[in-house]
């Protein structure tokens, strides 16, 4: 409905628009170009790829000017804490994504911007990716709770750390896992080669952003940015507090 606003908006004003509509991706198959084939996995990602349908239909219908842009995670300073980064993990960690720094994603947006052509559709991704219990562990890392002595070797990839059973128990007492939302994807994967070849790439690595996003978090108080945010910080309402709700875990 608010896809559908906009876009109405848009043609009585004549004002001249992720990465989950692709579904679930594994590992032995191809990334997900432009022209892969929508296929949603849930009902989150398809009102995504409805909203793009409705996009497609004005610009065929109305002329209307518009670009289909579909990217990674974004993560970074300022980023909303029910987010990822600030705030998970969901189900049992293992599930996989790929994060761009907010810069990152700026930049290509203003190469989609200046360079890209109306009615087209851009990936916008990045190579790196993690899944989401190692990449709570390595939080705990840049925090100095984990292998203090790993940062000395800061642009060392996160996913080649080698935890011993003490270390994986240490972290664990920082962690709360809660019931994963229904049908969430395990893995995305988009290529963003036809991006590229308009001169866009990532320029900051996955341990820079992170070092950055969590400085700025720490220098920051959360609610003097979003007021209260503590509805946000829980992820899924759990079972003792809504019983009715159990059933559709």
């Amino acid at each position: 409905m608010g896809t559908h606003v906009l876009l109405e908006a848009a043609r009585v004003h004549n004002i001249k628009r992720t990465d989950e509509v692709y579904g679930e991706i594994d590992k032995n198959k191809p990334d997900c170009t432009e022209e892969t084939i929508l296929a949603p996995s849930n009902p989150y990602s398809a009102t995504k790829a409805a909203a793009e349908y409705l996009v497609t239909a004005y610009h065929k219908s109305f002329k209307l000017p518009v670009i289909i842009t579909r990217s990674n995670n974004v993560y970074g300073p300022l980023q909303y804490p029910e987010k990822v980064i600030p705030n998970f993990i969901h189900g049992d960690g293992t599930p996989t994504r790929r994060y761009l720094y907010a810069s990152d994603a700026a930049e290509a947006m203003d190469t989609i911007l200046h360079h890209g052509e109306i009615g087209e559709t851009y990936n916008i991704g990045t190579e790196f990716e993690i899944s989401n219990i190692d990449l709570a562990r390595y939080l705990l890392v840049q925090f100095g709770i984990l292998k203090k002595d790993y940062l000395e070797n800061v642009e060392k990839d996160p996913r080649s750390i080698q935890y011993s059973s003490d270390e994986l128990k240490k972290a664990d007492e920082h962690f709360d896992y809660v019931v994963d939302r229904r049908c969430n994807d395990h893995r995305y994967a988009i290529d963003s080669t036809k991006l590229t070849k308009m001169g866009w790439k990532p320029r900051i690595s996955f341990q820079e952003g992170i070092k950055r996003t969590i400085a700025w978090y720490c220098e920051n108080d959360a609610e003097s940015w979003w007021e209260n945010v503590s509805g946000a910080l829980v992820a899924h309402p759990k079972h003792k507090q809504l019983p009715e709700l159990a059933s559709l875990q």
